[in-house]
């Protein structure tokens, strides 16, 4: 943590009440009018992922009136849109789930080391019916917009078909990769064969056995993806424009005794999980190895990083030495570690070098899991065409036209990622207290406190926003994390009365300095990764998840909460009697 953030002390003066507006524009009184007849409700939640039904869970358990808004036709979140050949979580499955209830975590058995999308998609389901969470859930409801209504201290949150809802609080459980990138091709209208974004896979499959399939993207889904439809598809072709670096997962099905001795542990699984850097036990600094790669001798890193690479998954490379993201000698050992391994799997020298990363540190961007893609590469079926040496000119009818010439495809998938952790926020309309739109505030890069809130708009909250560990860690402890804060904050307003929260100026400039400060003293900013905003073009290049830990984050936030949640402006009491 650094030493500005650590001294950082908010004005007192922010402490005192929040006048109602003096006076309303025709435009308020009208939404003031309108938000009077409308239902209202103590949350409305929008997103019905891991983060909305542990919210609703949360929130309900506190005596609160909650609605949650799904714009999709079922829960889930990124478990609903991505049903993708080949999609699983990069996670343990034992460690991505809610430790919430001992009861849920005794009673579900995972069947894989890593979970697959139908059986998270499974669990989640499982945890809507058990605790009774449907109820409180509207499918098929995009929220459209947000508007803070000063003079009531509520939002009037507008649906897509013209309802309107009001709340005290509302808690956007949106996603950080919940928006996609959509696809900029010249032609891709023009297309004849059926094209699909692999966030919008269809729900009933999509058959490939003797299609010619072109693949545009090689990021984490793309890698996932790739070995499933070459095994599919009569010729696969690959537009490749940057390699990345990725770890097997060593994927096996996980024995009785295994989720035996996981169960028999739970607690302090957890805790060394909370305690983290990443979100996961086997990062917890007691057990990882915290030398520097520069201080082992030749024989003992290549021991170390050879046990990492059979353990699997990313932490077991990455957290082979404690140096790996802050050292650029370090991370370069590990790095061409990894090249060697490529070069080895890939029996095809061309092609290997093609698939060998050398743009970015290894971890800078998001490293990937997979099962066999390397050797994918190997098969007969499988074409690797560098988009760098051979750009792409146009979508035709008959396939992709590059510099060199055209490639005939049967059919298209679109692995182009993400708007990352801002995209499905700025999609809604938000309008603060102030009549700013949180798109606005946001155009030069996302502000945040805590990745929490934003100064201007009051009793709005965030899970996982821009400026919290969010996709640097375990999703679902930082989730656990934000939601307990965040219901506790709401109950905190309801014992004393106060009708609203919000972040200070102040306290948010610090923190976003603070956060940069923390990105800076690591390697992360070298890479043109989706932590910046690169895959999306015109957006402010700004780095945007906290990598200083789970455990000291979550500090942190203790902290703000037991120092009267310093950094927040706290309303008056309301008076109301509602």
């Amino acid at each position: 943590m650094s030493t500005r953030f650590e001294r950082m002390r908010v004005d007192r003066r922010f402490t005192t009440s929040i006048p109602s507006a003096v006076s309303a524009s025709p435009s308020e009184v009208a939404a003031s009018a309108s938000a009077e007849r409308a239902e209202a409700f103590d949350v409305i939640v929008v997103g019905a992922g891991f983060a909305g039904l542990y919210a609703l869970y949360r929130l309900r358990a506190g005596g609160l009136s909650v609605r949650v808004f799904e714009q999709g036709a079922g829960i889930g979140g990124t478990w609903f849109w991505n049903r993708y050949p080949g999609a699983r979580c990069d996670v343990d499955s034992v460690d991505y789930s809610y430790s919430f209830s001992e009861d849920l975590e005794q009673e579900w058995t995972w069947t894989e080391r890593y979970p697959a999308q139908a059986e998270i998609l499974r669990y989640l389901e499982h945890v809507a019916e058990r605790f009774d969470l449907r109820r409180d859930i509207e499918l098929n409801a995009r929220v459209a917009s947000a508007r803070f209504l000063d003079a009531q201290s509520r939002w009037r949150v507008t649906l897509a078909d013209g309802r309107d809802v009001v709340a005290r609080h509302v808690v956007m459980a949106t996603g950080c990769l919940s928006s996609i990138n959509p696809p900029r091709f010249d032609g891709l209208d023009r297309f004849a064969g059926p094209w699909f974004h692999t966030a919008r896979w269809p729900t009933d499959g999509v058959e490939l056995s003797g299609k010619r399939v072109g693949i545009i993207g090689t990021g984490s889904t793309a890698i996932q993806a790739i070995p499933q439809l070459a095994k599919q598809a009569s010729h696969l072709f690959v537009f490749q424009r940057t390699p990345n670096f990725s770890v097997p997962a060593h994927n096996a099905p996980l024995s009785a005794e295994e989720s035996s001795l996981v169960k028999a542990s739970y607690r302090e699984r957890r805790r060394l999980s909370r305690e983290s850097q990443g979100g996961l036990p086997a990062t917890h600094p007691d057990v990882a190895l915290t030398r520097s790669a520069l201080e082992l001798t030749p024989t003992e890193r290549a021991e170390a990083f050879e046990r990492g690479w059979r353990q699997g998954g990313i932490p077991g490379l990455l957290f082979a030495c404690g140096d790996t993201l802050t050292s650029a000698d370090a991370n370069e050992l590990v790095a061409e570690f990894v090249r060697a391994k490529i070069r080895t799997a890939v029996g095809r020298p061309g092609i290997a070098e093609l698939l060998v990363p050398t743009d970015h540190p290894i971890g800078t961007k998001r490293i990937c899991v997979d099962i066999d893609y390397y050797e994918t590469y190997n098969r007969d079926n499988v074409t690797l065409v560098d988009v760098r040496q051979d750009p792409i000119e146009e979508i035709t009818k008959g396939g992709v036209r590059t510099a060199r010439g055209e490639y005939q495809l049967d059919l298209l998938v679109l692995a182009t990622g993400f708007d990352a952790m801002t995209g499905s926020l700025r999609q809604i309309e938000i309008v603060g207290c102030h009549g700013e739109r949180l798109a606005e505030k946001w155009a030069s890069g996302p502000r945040t406190y805590l990745g929490l809130a934003c100064a201007g708009f009051p009793n709005l909250f965030i899970v996982t926003g821009p400026g919290s560990p969010s996709v640097i860690s375990n999703m679902v402890v930082s989730i656990e994390q934000h939601v307990e804060w965040i219901s506790d904050c709401i109950a905190h307003l309801a014992v004393h009365d106060l009708s609203r929260i919000e972040a200070t100026i102040d306290a948010e400039n610090s923190w976003v300095e603070h956060v940069n400060d923390v990105a800076a003293a690591t390697l992360y900013p070298r890479a043109e990764s989706w932590y910046v905003g690169a895959n999306v073009p015109g957006k402010p290049r700004v780095f945007m998840p906290y990598v200083g830990g789970v455990g000291a984050y979550r500090a942190i936030c203790d902290r703000v909460r037991a120092d009267g949640y310093d950094g927040f402006k706290l309303g008056e009491p309301s008076h109301e009697h509602r």
